[in-house]
């Protein structure tokens, strides 16, 4: 689990994609209806909808960090989660918005090609989101924030849908008029599939799933502790930025209380050490006779 202050640094990632977003948008919205580019107005489009869900991931992080309360006796870290849920839904609204739109100009597309100004803008925006990208990425890593991830998830597909936005109007100038309108449609689907992936992740740590692979891993670990007999049952789930893991561990019968709580601690440590988890719950049992 990251620091308080690490944490606080997490909004930087936030406003870094804000920032970007609103500078990008308006750059494209501009260029693009000045020059009647359909992808790239799609493209700016998707960047003013990424404001919206950049704010709530915002919103979510600073939320997450307040302690742990009366009522939220686990803290509030799921706010990320929920946060990266809202984005989510902001993304898919618009990703519909923008397909509907762009299969109506397919079907009478303009007889004249957009400036070449226009693919040299989506080109730019598309180098400069890759940039937003590698930033949250990073971050998101550092902090295991779920939130930054889904910020740098849709920071990647902005990208690749200005490069698709470059390469559909670069073949317009080629007489391909419907490749322009062509190219905003699969905007809006990606968009739509990047709201997907985002919902399904959000969707499946709230409702307490965890990757069986994941879980293995971190019960080898617990199994290779000494002193620990057998791994009887082990849970986790993500809570925001935090996994709690609850584990039933068998120890031998004879051992008092102060030597079970030693393995208990050790449990903790390596789970500390090798996972950065710091909530490990540990149920002891005493070792059951072999039949």
């Amino acid at each position: 689990m990251a620091s308080l202050t690490e944490r606080e640094t997490g909004d930087k990632g936030a406003w870094v994609s804000i920032i970007a977003y609103l500078c990008l948008s308006a750059i494209k919205l501009a260029i693009g209806l000045h020059f009647a580019s359909e992808a790239l107005v799609a493209d700016g489009l998707n960047n003013t909808t990424d404001i919206a869900a950049s704010i709530a991931i915002l919103i979510g992080l600073r939320v997450s960090r307040r302690p742990p309360d009366h009522d939220h006796r686990y803290g509030h870290t799921r706010a990320e989660t929920i946060a990266s849920l809202v984005a989510s839904l902001i993304m898919a609204g618009v990703g519909v918005q923008v397909v509907a739109q762009a299969v109506r100009s397919l079907f009478s597309p303009l007889e004249t090609a957009p400036a070449m100004v226009t693919a040299w803008t989506a080109l730019f925006c598309g180098l400069a989101m890759l940039g937003v990208y590698a930033y949250n990425k990073r971050l998101a890593a550092r902090l295991h924030s779920h939130a930054l991830q889904a910020a740098a998830q849709d920071n990647k597909s902005d990208a690749l849908v200005s490069f698709g936005a470059f390469v559909g109007i670069v073949g317009a100038q080629f007489g391909l008029f419907w490749l322009d309108p062509l190219t905003a449609v699969l905007v809006g689907v990606i968009i739509c599939k990047t709201a997907w992936d985002i919902f399904r992740e959000a969707t499946h740590s709230l409702t307490d799933g965890f990757e069986e692979d994941e879980l293995l891993v971190l019960k080898r670990t617990v199994a290779a502790t000494p002193g620990v007999e057998a791994v009887k049952d082990i849970k986790a789930r993500s809570h925001g930025s935090q996994i709690l893991v609850d584990v039933t561990i068998e120890v031998e019968g004879q051992l008092n209380v102060l030597e079970s709580h030693e393995i208990c601690d050790e449990v903790e440590q390596r789970m500390l050490e090798e996972h950065q988890i710091r909530h490990v719950h540990v149920h002891i049992e005493p070792q059951r006779p072999q039949e």
